[in-house]
């Protein structure tokens, strides 16, 4: 009898930090689907809805235990160092620990109309560093504590291919400068849990077809022309990212720490 390395141990504990659409979603799914028992934690659990991403069930909670048989959905703005801590307090609490942990949450929720380098007002640089890099940080310190009890486990950020290249016109400097500053984050957190045998990577989508995405651009035409300049020619999915947060928190993965891996169709290149 053999054991499949690509897949998480069957009964996994598993916090995906803004999993309630796109991205995150994706990746609390693929999980469940593991056999993992996944808790969502998102500032806002309907915000599926908000761009029109239709659910497999009544709520990503029924979505969850629809695919694991068990699996939990909890609002927590996750700006809120006490919040969070909470919110990951009660998941250690329910199924006795923490073996992984994804951090899909943020975004460029800021104006593009005035993301230029030298535009970038500080009301928009304070959100956009809440909401990626603030939001990375209060999860990933409220994880390390249960991962040490539990002898190890695997984190995965999320960042840009923003944070790797900057935009060629100079646009959403801000958000590059946030996703930038989660790999850089993801880096060092690596060096210092890694002797507790917590592996912690980061992935960096490129354009990926994502219902807000979508949405945001169906007046531009982007999606259509963006994949003009992908060697692949097609935008990513949200499954994309799923596959390579799946193998980062995989034995497969065993040796990998530290890392900022690229999901752009081969646009970027770190």
């Amino acid at each position: 009898m053999t054991t499949d390395r690509s897949t998480l141990q069957s009964g996994s504990v598993a916090v995906v930090a803004g999993g309630a659409r796109g991205i995150g979603r994706a990746c609390a799914l693929r999980l469940a689907e593991l056999g993992a028992r996944v808790a969502v934690l998102d500032v806002d659990l309907s915000g599926a809805a908000v761009y029109g991403e239709q659910l497999g069930a009544a709520s990503v909670a029924d979505e969850l235990v629809a695919r694991a048989g068990d699996g939990v959905a909890l609002q927590v703005d996750l700006t809120d160092p006490a919040a969070t801590a909470a919110a990951f307090d009660e998941v250690v609490a329910r199924w006795g620990g923490l073996d992984a942990l994804v951090v899909p949450a943020g975004g460029a929720v800021t104006p593009y109309s005035r993301s230029l380098a030298s535009e970038t007002t500080v009301e928009d640089l304070s959100a956009l560093l809440d909401v990626n890099l603030r939001v990375v940080v209060n999860s990933c310190r409220s994880a390390v504590p249960a991962m040490r009890a539990s002898g190890g486990g695997s984190i995965v950020t999320v960042g840009s291919s923003a944070g790797l290249e900057a935009a060629p016109d100079g646009h959403v400097a801000g958000y590059g400068a946030a996703k930038a500053a989660v790999q850089h984050y993801t880096r060092y957190l690596a060096n210092e849990v890694g002797p507790a045998g917590i592996r912690v990577n980061c992935v960096a989508p490129g354009v990926i077809r994502t219902a807000r995405v979508l949405a945001q651009a169906a007046a531009t035409g982007f999606i259509d022309e963006a994949a003009l300049d992908i060697p692949l020619r097609r935008q990513g999915e949200p499954d994309d990212i799923a596959d390579v947060v799946q193998f980062l928190l995989s034995p497969l993965s065993s040796y990998v720490s530290g890392q900022v891996i690229a999901v752009s169709g081969g646009a970027v290149h770190p």
